[in-house]
């Protein structure tokens, strides 16, 4: 990883150390690193291997068991001094980090010295993170990257959409409302682009909750008017893009996103750009030998 990326991600961390017990929106984080607020999640949680918001519940829970085993304060007071907006979350929480309540921590730790060095020994599971995956310069690595990545300007494009919300393994349920539809306007892979664009990051929002928008580009003078109500009309941001070709399975495809981000992006001269992430289908899955899906990746991006 560059040292400007390295920079940036611990400015967050020793920024989400000192402001744990403030409410920290994700905004507020992507402003400190000085990423694009759109992919700074994505990024955070590439590179540290958790994220933002587990972050951030880690330092709150483990500041909150300090205070158990060295004050004589009462659990709510620590936990409201230590950032949780209710005692219910504090305890879910941190009972899943510690598998014990509050209450058992503060037990164990006054009867059993050594569980005072097992805490300890969690509180020092952040530190591996600030080294994160530190790597000297690998030539073949970079060439590798230079042979797959391609850096393209791409142009807006008008595109008619279905919206899906739900899991993204589930997406086909949108394509088939939008081939459906395209069909009948002669929209079809011969003249016209397919363009998926996954609008949130499955690592922050539940699956049930994910929305996904299944895009065809539009001829020039396409009317827009008198359709059913579940097709809509955007415009797609052109600009700076990298490209990652990526065919595989779908079930698969969630990797690649993870490839670029961690192996590529932070060790590259770009940073993300506030633009969604497109999806260009270059086939259709189910008419595939191997059932796999050809996708072209394009990555919004901008120079440093």
């Amino acid at each position: 990883m560059n040292a400007d990326y390295q920079e940036r991600i611990e400015k967050v961390i020793t920024y989400i150390k000192e402001n744990s017990e403030q409410k920290l929106t994700l905004d507020q984080l992507a402003a400190v690193s000085n990423f694009s607020k759109y992919h700074f999640a994505r990024i955070f949680t590439a590179i540290v291997g958790v994220t933002p918001v587990a972050f951030v519940n880690r330092v709150r829970v483990q500041k909150a068991a300090s205070q158990l085993v060295e004050t004589d304060q009462a659990i709510l007071a620590i936990a409201n001094q230590c950032g949780f907006e209710s005692l219910s979350t504090f305890h879910a929480l941190f009972k899943k980090y510690y598998a014990k309540t509050p209450s058992e921590v503060r037990k164990n730790a006054r009867k059993n010295s050594n569980f005072s060095s097992f805490l300890s020994n969690q509180q020092e599971e952040l530190a591996p993170l600030a080294d994160y995956n530190r790597k000297r310069k690998n030539p073949l690595l970079e060439r590798a990257w230079q042979n797959m990545i391609t850096i393209k300007e791409l142009p807006e494009h008008e595109v008619a959409y279905v919206r899906h919300v739900g899991s993204y393994l589930d997406t086909h349920v949108a394509w088939d409302k939008l081939g459906r539809w395209a069909s009948r306007q002669e929209l079809t892979p011969r003249n016209q682009q397919f363009i998926g664009i996954s609008l949130d990051d499955g690592n922050l929002v539940e699956e049930y909750a994910c929305r996904y928008d299944a895009c065809v580009t539009l001829p020039q003078g396409f009317e827009k008017r008198g359709h059913q109500k579940d097709v809509a009309f955007q415009t797609l941001a052109g600009g700076l893009y990298a490209r990652y070709p990526y065919y595989d399975t779908v079930e698969k495809f969630v990797l690649a996103y993870q490839s670029v981000f961690r192996l590529w992006l932070p060790n590259s001269e770009y940073d993300a750009d506030d633009r969604p992430c497109l999806e260009f289908c270059m086939n259709d899955p189910a008419r595939d030998p191997e059932g796999k899906c050809k996708v072209d990746l394009y990555i919004p991006i901008k120079k440093k």
